[in-house]
């Protein structure tokens, strides 16, 4: 596996070294885990497509993250009972989750403990086999809104969307859409802000793609149409130090880290672990345990996405 920070040690030479000093010299910004709301779960970095800009390189053969079975899930669940955590949701992302045969059980298992649901999807032809989606309709009948799909549509166009997806790629998205719809599924999207427009372009555009397709979606609302920023490791970004927090007028507890964390599963490795943020699946310095009690310290914001993504782009991956 590339190692992904490459691109960035090139581009922020000198800068994200050492987790407690910038290369200024100055205390670098931590983050703690103040608010628990959310606990990822990688289903495993095997997809049915390969994106051009995946930032996480998931294809038909990265298996670097292998499959997370429904029994390592629910020993996490039961972590979160002892260590009291309180957290609400419990969300899926991949690779594409519905490669994982045991998805709907995770699922299943999340939603039987009371959690809420949110699944990452790319709604294609994993999600749209037909004993997927006989028990992707049990649960929705079960459930209905406790589970969200949030549908990866990159942009609101074919043209741009399959330019990064592969060409068909829209349109068998959009069947996955529909068909969910059908079944009476609560419905967002995830897009992408690398096409050069404002965001209310890019909103007025998903808008136009619901209203065409008959889908109950919020394009206005940043939580149900969530438009991420683009995480270009080759672009050179300032270090995080603990004055920007005033300087920014940014308090740490809005960042992804200070409310979630995410199990992964490594190849090779005899149990899963427990990482500070669903961006940086292969940089070793962000796996903070094997355990929920090990993930409970501060995070040091020492990647370049520390500060792009979520500092000063405000994203969050959660709902």
């Amino acid at each position: 596996m590339k190692d992904q920070v490459t691109p960035a040690a090139e581009a922020n030479q000198g800068k994200f070294q050492d987790p407690l000093i910038t290369a200024k010299g100055e205390d670098r910004a931590s983050v703690a885990l103040s608010d628990p709301q959310t606990l990822w779960f990688n289903t495993g970095t095997l997809c049915n497509i390969e994106c051009a800009n995946c930032y996480i390189l998931s294809s038909p053969t990265n298996d670097a993250l292998v499959y997370i079975t429904a029994n390592e899930v629910r020993d996490y669940l039961d972590q979160l009972e002892t260590r009291d955590w309180g957290v609400r949701e419990i969300a899926f992302t991949g690779g594409e989750p519905y490669m994982n045969p045991e998805m709907n059980a995770m699922t299943r298992a999340a939603l039987e403990r009371g959690y809420e649901v949110l699944i990452l999807t790319n709604a294609m032809r994993p999600m749209m086999r037909k004993s997927v989606r006989a028990g992707i309709s049990e649960l929705i009948t079960e459930y209905g809104d406790k589970i969200t799909f949030r549908i990866s549509v990159d942009h609101w166009s074919e043209a741009l969307h399959d330019e990064e997806r592969g060409a068909g790629s829209f349109a068998k998205t959009i069947e996955g859409m529909t068909w969910l719809r059908d079944q009476g599924a609560k419905l967002a999207v995830a897009g992408r802000s690398m096409w050069h427009e404002s965001e209310a372009e890019a909103r007025e555009g998903y808008a136009g793609l619901y209203a065409d397709n008959g889908l109950k979606i919020d394009a206005q609302n940043p939580g149900m149409t969530v438009i991420f920023p683009e995480m270009d490791e080759t672009v050179e970004v300032p270090e995080i130090t603990t004055a920007c927090w005033g300087i920014l007028n940014k308090s740490p507890d809005a960042l992804m880290c200070a409310s979630s964390r995410m199990v992964v599963k490594r190849k090779g490795a005899a149990h899963p672990a427990v990482l500070a943020c669903t961006l940086l699946p292969y940089s070793q310095e962000f796996e903070l345990g094997a355990t929920l009690e090990e993930a409970e310290g501060s995070v040091q914001l020492n990647h370049p996405h520390c500060a792009k993504f979520c500092v000063l782009g405000g994203a969050s991956c959660s709902a």
